[in-house]
């Protein structure tokens, strides 16, 4: 049974998730929450095995349906080794990403159909979802040029990806809410980091008290 809580960050590039994380982790260690802290794709050593070949700039081949077969084998393998446990533990469970970049990527920009993408998912979460989710955004050509910051001029294979492909990748998510019935909230993240953060922190403080 379930005794910890989940929250998942998404966005698309440079919308600044790793930094509130980072911020949440520490704050919330500082009042004695015992924290697990993932990311996506990778996270295990095999997941993160899996991330070098989907990031690969190189793997250009990569076919859309093998890409999607990717995400969900790492995904498993994090659900399985690090996610189901902590939860179980009672820890609370920060991740960079989970499985709303799928619906995104592959099922939406990838154009592999949402539906066929869930019922992949569902076999690999294990009947995991997050307790919330905060999907930041910024208008797509301001993430872009922050990711770029990051990662240098030869970005991932993602982000190499053309400036089309990023905005529908927006649209995506901006999308999720309606599409799913989740507890999610789009953030706008074109504002002072701090203004962002205290916004996250109090709703996820919030959550922890109920």
């Amino acid at each position: 049974m379930k005794k910890g809580k989940f929250f998942v960050f998404e966005g698309g590039e440079g919308v600044g998730k790793s930094t509130h994380i980072a911020w949440l982790k520490k704050d919330l260690e500082d009042k004695n929450y015992k924290i697990e802290l993932v990311r996506e794709p990778g996270g295990t050593e095999i997941s993160e095995k899996i991330r070098s070949i989907l990031l690969d700039p190189g793997n250009t081949d990569l076919s859309d349906t093998t890409e999607l077969l990717l995400y969900l084998s790492a995904r498993s393998q994090l659900v399985h080794q690090i996610i189901k446990p902590s939860l179980e533990q009672g820890k609370v469970v920060l991740a960079d990403r989970f499985y709303h970049s799928t619906f995104v990527y592959q099922g939406i920009v990838r154009g592999l159909g949402l539906d066929k993408v869930m019922q992949g998912n569902e076999v690999a979460i294990q009947g995991i979802k997050p307790d919330y989710t905060f999907i930041l955004d910024v208008p797509t050509e301001i993430g872009l040029e922050r990711a770029g910051k990051v990662t240098g001029v030869c970005g991932d294979r993602l982000e190499n990806e053309g400036l089309y492909f990023h905005k529908k990748v927006r649209q995506g998510y901006l999308s999720l809410p309606d599409l799913l019935n989740e507890n999610i909230k789009i953030v706008d993240a074109n504002r002072d980091a701090k203004v962002i953060y205290e916004e996250i922190k109090q709703e996820i403080y919030s959550l922890l008290i109920k």
